[in-house]
């Protein structure tokens, strides 16, 4: 059951003075909480989250926040049950002429803190559809074990791929250590990094929200970038001018694309589907 604005309130020791519903992802109830002792917060909530969804989201926020590179909003109060997660108010503005390339050099220096492995310590699945992050000694058993093969195995069950689609799948999956490039650390990853997770302040600073945040290939975050578009020529450019991506990095992005892809396939169909097939057909 989902917690209601009094409850979120009280558990940072204040009453409710007004609550405003807002957007706030896929399906999580977001508000915007007046408090009685003047602040304002976000605050999100679920009536049926998947197991430690909150709390996942909150460390995994805490874990970039720890970098000092970029502005992601404070946890201010986390809670399982009831299900809800608090975080300081961002108030929206307009980029300016430095926004975009501010977010490429900060996003470089944030993947450049890298992770202790390719996965995330404490094991927990992230994104819509609960993916595992055991952590790994390889991205190319990372993105095999913990990406392609669990969401091919989704895509089976729904019967959201058609069978050519699932053998490419496992197929590709089985190359990586080829098609990947060469071998790198692991990033810190915001790990669902498209254009309605990067807010714009009232001062032009970027901020960041709604991570899956786990050790990945630099290059993922990228082309989620790309994948979905909101974000300028001057952001990518920066990143490149501080951190340059491997020789070959254009013929891996639909590489990397696949498993949002998979996922958007599964959760909507339609183009997706054929999105799926156009990313898998320039590895055949």
């Amino acid at each position: 059951m989902s917690a209601t604005p009094e409850q979120i309130a009280s558990a940072l020791g204040a009453s409710l003075a007004r609550a405003t519903r807002v957007a706030g992802g896929d399906v999580a109830i977001a508000y915007c909480l007046d408090l009685s002792d003047g602040r304002r917060v976000f605050a999100k909530t679920h009536a049926n989250p998947a197991p430690l969804a909150f709390s996942t989201e909150a460390a995994g926020l805490s874990w970039l926040r720890d970098s000092a590179t970029l502005a992601l909003p404070e946890v201010l109060e986390v809670s399982d049950d009831p299900p809800f997660l608090v975080l300081e108010w961002i108030e929206r503005g307009r980029p300016d002429s430095r926004t975009e390339a501010a977010l490429g050099r900060a996003l470089a220096r944030l993947h450049a803190t890298g992770a202790p492995s390719f996965g995330r310590e404490d094991r927990r699945s992230t994104g819509s559809r609960g993916l595992p992050n055991e952590p790994c000694g390889s991205w190319a058993e990372f993105y095999a074990t913990q990406r392609l093969l669990p969401l091919a195995r989704l895509a089976a069950d729904g019967k959201a791929l058609s069978a050519r689609s699932l053998r490419e799948l496992h197929e590709i999956a089985a190359r990586l250590a080829d098609l990947g490039g060469p071998v790198e650390p692991p990033a810190r990853l915001h790990g669902d990094l498209w254009g309605g997770n990067r807010l714009v302040g009232t001062d032009g600073e970027n901020w960041l929200i709604d991570p899956a945040a786990h050790g990945g290939h630099r290059e993922f975050d990228l082309a989620m970038m790309r994948l979905f578009g909101g974000f300028g020529d001057a952001c990518f450019a920066a990143y490149a001018e501080l951190t340059p991506l491997a020789e070959g990095w254009r013929e891996r992005v639909a590489l990397h694309q696949l498993a949002p892809l998979v996922v958007h396939a599964i959760k909507f169909g339609g183009g997706y589907v054929e999105a799926v097939d156009g990313a898998l057909s320039g590895y055949r």
